[in-house]
């Protein structure tokens, strides 16, 4: 019970959240097209949880959420152009930028958990309980909701604004971001991959300057993100701007560092060099080395 009461609370937040930043958007059958946004996005977690939880598999959970990002990207592009006649450069750029960043993240996600034999530990105990792996499913329709509203709002404004400062100012923010997430994954992979890394933990490249960069990367193209859409912003629609704080309230506070953090010293807590990697490198904003300053 307690699990369907979340999944409720959840998409009650996702559809109200909808409607408020989809004030100013272009309206389909007579509602705001963002609403329905929402309402894809949420669907097809639903719809690809329901043989997921019959096979008590979470192979697809992450595969599912990129694919998400870029249908739902795809559809609110579909119905500017239909409304407008066309898509402008701010639409047309930024909604490239989302399907680029998903296809990235959801490659190289597809092929870790391949690597890791098809399934992630963090839903062994709630893949096996259907109205707790629906609660994990419901969040991920949350998670697109919110963090892509900038670009999917913006997309379907009802107004539009000529390119100035803030839409390439946000763009170089979000390439910072894309660049520094995807060279941090890359080198991480790389690490694990090398046989004479086993059981050590990371620390070189960006990882040198930051214990979690991929993650300062993420926060920082969203970031970009927002300022592209801010010209085309108003009433409502600046409830967007919770697009990279949530990013960073999530990768911080709720599931990203907390998990890597408890992770990191059940296996290595008792590694001198380890503590001092804890006490000397940033938790997240990049700091040259010490033996560089």
């Amino acid at each position: 019970m307690k699990s369907i009461i979340v999944v409720l609370i959840v998409t009650a937040i996702a559809f109200a959240f909808g409607v408020g930043a989809g004030a100013q958007s272009v309206k389909l059958a007579g509602t705001s097209a963002y609403f329905w946004c929402v309402a894809l996005a949420m669907a097809i977690n639903w719809v690809v949880f329901v043989p997921s939880a019959i096979a008590k598999s979470d192979t697809f959970y992450d595969t599912t959420g990129a694919i998400t990002y870029a249908t739902v990207t795809v559809f609110a592009g579909y119905v500017s152009y239909a409304h407008h006649g066309s898509l402008d450069t701010r639409s047309l750029v930024m909604a490239a930028l989302v399907i680029l960043w998903c296809a990235r993240l959801g490659t190289f996600l597809f092929i870790r958990i391949h690597a890791m034999g098809g399934t992630d530990s963090r839903f062994e105990k709630i893949k096996v309980n259907p109205a707790r792996f629906l609660v994990a499913w419901t969040l991920q329709g949350l998670w697109v909701v919110l963090t892509a509203s900038a670009a999917h709002v913006a997309i379907l404004a009802e107004t539009r604004a000529p390119l100035g400062l803030f839409f390439f100012a946000g763009l170089a923010v979000w390439l910072l971001g894309f660049i520094w997430e995807t060279v941090a994954d890359a080198q991480k992979s790389a690490f694990k991959n090398d046989p004479a890394n086993e059981g050590k933990f990371i620390n070189v490249g960006l990882w040198k300057w930051s214990r979690h960069p991929n993650y300062f990367g993420e926060i920082t193209l969203w970031t970009g993100v927002l300022i592209m859409a801010i010209p085309v912003l108003s009433g409502l629609s600046w409830l967007v701007v919770i697009s990279p704080i949530f990013v960073f309230i999530l990768l911080t506070k709720i599931s990203g560092v907390n998990l890597q953090m408890k992770q990191g010293l059940e296996r290595w807590g008792d590694d001198p060099e380890y503590r001092d990697y804890l006490a000397n490198t940033p938790m997240l904003i990049p700091s040259p080395p010490k033996s560089c300053r």
